[in-house]
């Protein structure tokens, strides 16, 4: 695409036209260019202010011609065209269509573009760089010697939004960014994990929005919501894999088996493909961790009796998930006598009793942003403890003050 031209070439080409006594053709000559392209350039000049005498527009006009005579300079003014053309973030121009009349002249043309393959290729290469990164425990954890067979613990974190941004003074709440969202995930798993019983079993059970947006722009991919970003794409997604890679070891240190579950949701629904197939290549030969690559919206665990069911809310709420859930996975509902379904995407907390199930919605950990800010809830994650034969048989709510610090 052309660059917009500065003001010193055009004030260069006014100050031929005065030297030539306002003989564009001497002018032209002078500069060494057509006349057209110096009359071109007074045409800017003149929208600009840049064209003695400086011409007044009319509102929402821009001046497309002038023409100098014994009267003076005369004007043509027509309706002000767009902002200068930009290719979009992450993208490359694709190739350029024009609409042409009969005489063959060009009445209208437009730049189409995609997505640029390079930066899409530059964000996978940071994730695999996240797999590479050091950890505090970078060494596979042996098994532990003693749990409760009967027993799983559900570590449930929802809308986390690592790369938001939050400011207290704005939002009246805390602080929030990258730093600040990795140090409190730990902290709280550090802490959940010690106080939460040692069952055999564990669910690092990750609701979704665990990333605060999708793409080099930072916006909400269905919709294209504008949001409070504090990070660079490739940053953000080192932090996340280096995240979950950590607490993944840590419940292995816990638990004998852990199952991780990555939900489909509204601002990372790609986020989300990629880390749950990454992870599962990842921890292919570590027989205890199993990843859930379902590509749906939906996904559930059996635990003995228990059957357990995950979605991130943005489809289906509290009122009407269950419904769903029982239709989608009927052969695994009808043979367990404890049904229990998990959502967030709300931010607040919300349990409802239904004739299929107990629905929960969850609080986030995640400070509010700006946009957040409008609606009051609170901030908390619980482990949830099931049982075999009894179901639900405890649970833990921690909330940030209680954790801070704990993995220091």
């Amino acid at each position: 695409m052309a660059r917009p031209l500065s003001d010193e070439k055009l004030r260069e080409a006014v100050s031929a036209l005065l030297a030539a006594g306002g003989n564009k053709q001497a002018a032209a000559d002078a500069l060494g260019m057509s006349a057209s392209t110096l009359k071109d350039r007074l045409v800017v000049a003149s929208r600009r202010g840049l064209h003695p005498p400086a011409v007044p527009t009319m509102p929402g006009f821009e001046i497309t011609r002038l023409q100098s005579g014994p009267r003076g300079t005369t004007i043509e003014q027509r309706p002000e065209k767009g902002e200068v053309f930009e290719v979009p973030d992450g993208h490359r121009v694709k190739g350029v269509s024009s609409f042409v009349g009969a005489d063959g002249r060009t009445i209208a043309s437009w730049v189409k573009t995609q997505e640029d393959i390079g930066q899409r290729e530059a964000a996978m290469r940071a994730a695999l760089d996240g797999f590479k990164d050091d950890l505090p425990r970078a060494s596979p954890a042996a098994a532990p010697k003693h749990t409760v067979e009967h027993l799983l613990n559900q570590y449930t974190i929802t809308d986390h939004h690592l790369g938001g941004l939050a400011w207290g003074e704005e939002t009246g709440g805390s602080d929030y960014d990258t730093r600040i969202s990795e140090q409190l995930i730990i902290d709280w798993f550090t802490a959940a994990i010690s106080q939460s019983p040692p069952a055999k079993r564990a669910i690092f059970a990750q609701l979704g929005d665990f990333l605060h947006y999708d793409s080099f722009k930072s916006i909400t991919p269905e919709h294209g919501h504008q949001l409070d970003s504090d990070s660079r794409y490739p940053k953000m997604v080192r932090a996340a894999i280096r995240i979950v890679r950590t607490v993944i070891n840590m419940l292995l240190e816990k638990h004998e088996q852990v199952d991780v579950l990555m939900c489909d949701a509204n601002h990372d629904p790609a986020g989300g493909v990629w880390l749950r197939e990454m992870l599962s290549a990842f921890y292919e030969n570590e027989p205890r961790v199993t990843v859930d690559t379902n590509p749906g919206t939906y996904s559930f665990i059996e635990h003995g009796d228990v059957s357990l069911f995950y979605h991130h809310g943005h489809r289906r709420g509290v009122k009407n998930v269950d419904t769903i859930l029982a239709g989608k996975f009927r052969k695994l509902y009808g043979r367990t006598s404890f049904s229990y379904a998990h959502t967030g995407h709300k931010h607040c907390d919300e349990l409802k009793t239904t004739d299929l199930m107990k629905v929960e919605q969850h609080e986030t950990l995640a400070a509010p942003d700006a946009y957040g800010s409008n609606w009051m809830s609170g901030r908390s994650a619980k482990v949830l403890t099931y049982h075999k034969k009894f179901g639900e048989v405890g649970r833990i709510t921690l909330t940030p003050e209680m954790v801070s610090g704990r993995a220091a």
